[in-house]
């Protein structure tokens, strides 16, 4: 099959012949529809958080399934599937309590070291990135990393909810509780951002903060349902923020870029009593400087690393779908251009310039 192939840290991607191996046990085979461009994926394409290379990375695939494994019961050939991260064995304690995005055994879902690889090159190893390695034309794929989806969605949209749409949704709806009444911040219009804005005015907050650098990603945002929008160009985020909310600032704030300023920036929207929720991957090695007296002591102010927005994907992704499908969540202007795969270099060239919210490749 063709894939694209991450061989270095640092390197481009490059369309290779990688070869696949046989659904065995509870593994599924999907025929890859589409597979979106995330920033997670380029932030390990640019620095080394010690995955090993050659790797298959693309975790936002949507497919058909055309064989399956002995011990598979969820699924059938011909299903159309959505792929997540969100390894988990489904047995533990935290699985049964429904959070499978905290499983204690998550590599459950992996081959043992005496299986034959996944994926292969000339014989050798190649790593399938979150289980999935979706920059291919086949996704080989343990069955508690795939939920089925209906039929009626379009690939290239089904493909976004398994990571960027539970993410931002999830980050406000899962983690952080959002009311009705409440007020939001988002940091950062793109894919996982403007999924968060989604998920706010679903869950009925007063006020919704849009923030990026990008005019027309703040233009998107409203189509979101951000009833507010700050440029950081115009002047201080912190600022800003607290005159469209009297001086006061803001009950929630969700951070989804990844960068130092920015997190911090997250933390100083806050009311007293409010809480900051970290999604962006921050590079290895960032160290955050906060004052536990003043912010979070006297001020009552939280601040929490978030994870694939606490989602129960097996869950959340066939609601998002019907939410979608009802006309109520809008996953059409997400998709800011389809590419195929020989173009995906260029893909995150235009997602590095913050100028699209999602690009998706389609085969």
């Amino acid at each position: 099959m063709k894939a694209a192939v991450l061989d270095a840290v640092g390197e481009k991607f490059t369309v290779q012949d990688i070869d696949i191996a046989d659904p065995i046990g509870r593994e599924v085979l999907v025929q890859v529809k589409a597979s979106g461009l995330c920033h997670s994926d380029l932030h390990i394409a640019e620095n080394d958080f010690g995955f090993a290379m050659p790797s298959i990375l693309g975790h936002e695939i949507a497919g058909i399934v055309t064989a399956i494994g002995p011990d598979v019961t969820e699924f059938a050939i011909g299903d159309h599937v959505v792929g997540c991260l969100v390894s988990h064995c489904g047995h533990c304690e935290q699985c049964e309590s429904g959070r499978s995005f905290m499983c204690v055994n998550p590599t459950e879902t992996q081959r043992t070291p005496d299986q034959p690889a996944r994926l292969t090159r000339d014989g050798k190893s190649v790593t399938q990135f979150s289980e999935l390695g979706g920059f291919a034309e086949y996704s080989l794929a343990h069955e508690n990393n795939l939920v089925a989806v209906s039929a009626e969605i379009p690939f290239d949209k089904a493909a976004l909810l398994g990571c960027g749409v539970v993410t931002g949704a999830g980050a406000v709806i899962n983690t952080a509780s959002v009311r009705v009444g409440d007020t939001v911040a988002i940091i950062g219009c793109g894919g996982v951002g403007l999924s968060a804005i989604q998920g706010a005015a679903i869950a009925g907050a007063r006020r919704v903060i849009a923030i990026d650098l990008q005019p027309g990603k703040l233009e998107l945002a409203k189509k979101f349902g951000a009833t507010d929008v700050v440029n950081p160009a115009d002047g201080d985020v912190i600022e800003q923020v607290k005159a469209l909310t009297g001086g006061r600032g803001v009950n929630h704030s969700f951070e989804v870029i990844g960068l130092k300023i920015t997190a911090m920036q997250a933390l100083g929207v806050l009311a007293p009593g409010g809480g900051a929720y970290l999604i962006g991957m921050q590079k290895p090695g960032t160290i955050l400087e906060i004052d536990p007296f003043g912010e979070l002591l006297m001020q009552q102010k939280s601040i929490r690393g978030v994870y694939m927005g606490s989602t129960n994907f097996k869950l959340d992704i066939p609601l998002y779908a019907d939410l979608y499908l009802q006309g109520r969540f809008n996953l059409d202007d997400l998709v800011s251009q389809t590419i195929p795969l020989d173009e995906i270099n260029e893909g995150y060239d235009e997602l590095r310039k913050g100028e699209v919210a999602r690009s998706v490749i389609v085969f």
